[in-house]
């Protein structure tokens, strides 16, 4: 037998070495496919796709896990009280050289008098949430009375997060002053 005669099996005794793979097909056949299935897997997780299988709940979406709740207090048929904050002075986001100023007075109203003393605890805390919020404002969101209700709104919104589990019911403004 030669060298270059089969055996009878099919094969040769001197097979040629294997090519190793190219840098176009490592590109095409490696690569690729894992920069496709992660750029899926990326755009399935902005869009919300993946929101069921991570268990995170729409806004209509309601949780049935049952909560423990304490005793409810019997209500409080008594006049609003209300809690003064000090006021708020603070540069507005303009992008320019010049000062913008916003001063403040706002004065949060609470159901239950024993909702006072835990609100003075928390001033500090919603101080500091107004603070953040009002420095990026521009005087083009406060314009009008919808700019007026959005601001009422969003304090609204950051002073319960700031006092939870007490609940602010409203949030008053005595005072509103842009200077330029």
């Amino acid at each position: 037998m030669t060298a270059m005669e089969t055996d009878g099996g099919g094969s040769t005794e001197h097979e040629q070495p294997r090519k190793k793979l190219s840098g176009k097909k490592i590109v095409l056949f490696i690569v690729l496919p894992i920069l496709l299935i992660v750029a899926g897997g990326a755009a399935a997780f902005f869009t919300g796709m993946l929101d069921g299988l991570l268990g995170k709940k729409h806004e209509g979406e309601e949780e049935h896990v049952e909560e423990k709740h304490e005793p409810a207090l019997p209500p409080y048929n008594g006049p609003p009280l209300f809690k003064d904050m000090p006021d708020i002075l603070v540069n507005l986001n303009t992008g320019e050289r010049r000062a913008t100023l916003l001063k403040l007075g706002i004065t949060l109203e609470v159901s239950r008098p024993e909702e006072m003393a835990p609100l003075d605890v928390a001033m500090p805390r919603i101080t500091d949430a107004f603070q953040v919020y009002l420095r990026e404002l521009r005087v083009d969101d406060l314009r009008g009375s919808a700019g007026m209700y959005r601001l009422r709104e969003e304090l609204l919104l950051r002073v319960n997060t700031a006092t939870a589990p007490i609940k602010v019911k409203d949030v008053l403004i005595k005072e509103f002053l842009v200077q330029q």
